[in-house]
């Protein structure tokens, strides 16, 4: 197949290339490189755009001419959303609305949307299902919520376009092979943080709130490897293309770590400690969420590879090693 790839420099979307081109498809990534890097793109060629570039996005979907389109594009650290929501709404919300305008405009049908838990705000109960209320409590989650209610509304008008809208938990981890991983400029994730603190990079790691109505009093989170998400594009991308139906599905593996444990098995794998220091909550931040994966496994028959971890920390401290 020929598929389009908004963001497929970046973290996820470039593990998600990686997936598609070891399977053979022809690929291009769209991507203005502002947390994207062109060596992680290993497969297929790469456009550095903005997808506020309408004439260029329209131009370059047109040439291309793709069977499915994956979207990850977007602004994805929520304190900043709190702190600046008008560039969330901008660049996750509008620019979605630029890219579906030029999808369905050029009769594309299938459409992979990289969503988010963050819609589900602060669940009434955990682990969260896909049939929770959406009630987002930063405008990232929010600029997320909207789009997939674009989605869903753009199905309902157009029966032949069809979407799954992934909700990612924490995705951690990087390339078992080394070859790519996590590389924001301004880590923000707590695995590369914490690696990070142990690398020296930075003094300190930063626990946000200790006072949350969990077993230690911080946050808890499902961490799942970048791989066996990517896994679960390649699968929604075959589950469209054989005629399946618009869905919504959670990607995570059904059970969470506090930060506090986080830190601990990272202490463990890198064989060294650091120093950390607790502070207050931060807005924004629910004290658990954990996602109930049962329907992605039912849907597509997704057999998650990597869920460990300490696997998963090994691996993104193998990738920081290298990149230090």
């Amino acid at each position: 197949m020929k598929i389009l790839v908004t963001g497929g420099a970046g973290y996820i979307g470039s593990h998600v290339v990686k997936a598609l081109g070891e399977q053979g498809h022809t690929l291009l990534t769209y991507d203005n490189l502002s947390t994207g890097n062109k060596w992680a793109v290993l497969y297929g060629k790469l456009v550095v755009a903005d997808l506020s570039d309408e004439t260029t996005l329209r131009n370059v979907i047109q040439d291309f001419g793709p069977d499915a389109v994956m979207h990850f594009a977007a602004s994805i650290v929520v304190p900043e959303s709190v702190a600046n929501p008008l560039k969330y709404y901008r660049n996750n919300t509008v620019n979605t609305l630029k890219l579906l305008a030029a999808v369905n405009e050029n009769n594309i049908h299938n459409f992979i949307f990289s969503s988010t838990a963050a819609v589900y705000g602060t669940p009434d109960k955990v682990p969260v299902d896909e049939d929770a209320p959406l009630a987002p409590i930063n405008p990232y989650g929010a600029s997320k919520a909207m789009n997939e209610t674009i989605l869903k509304d753009l199905s309902l008008a157009n029966s032949d376009f069809r979407y799954v809208a992934l909700r990612y938990f924490n995705v951690a981890g990087s390339d078992p092979q080394n070859r790519i991983g996590q590389a924001y400029k301004e880590a923000t994730h707590l695995i590369t943080r914490a690696l990070k603190t142990a690398k020296g990079e930075f003094d300190q790691l930063q626990i946000f709130g200790t006072d949350y109505q969990t077993p230690d009093g911080t946050c808890i989170r499902d961490y799942i490897h970048v791989d066996d998400l990517a896994a679960a594009h390649v699968l929604s991308m075959n589950y469209l293309a054989d005629g399946g139906k618009s869905d919504v599905l959670n990607c995570g593996y059904g059970h969470g770590y506090s930060v506090k444990e986080v830190v601990n098995a990272t202490r463990k794998v890198v064989g060294r400690d650091f120093k950390v220091h607790e502070t207050g909550r931060r807005p924004g931040d629910p004290a658990a969420l954990v996602a109930d994966s049962s329907k992605l496994r039912k849907t597509l028959s997704w057999v998650p590879q990597y869920d460990d971890l300490e696997y998963i920390i090994k691996t993104a401290w193998s990738w920081e090693q290298r990149s230090s």
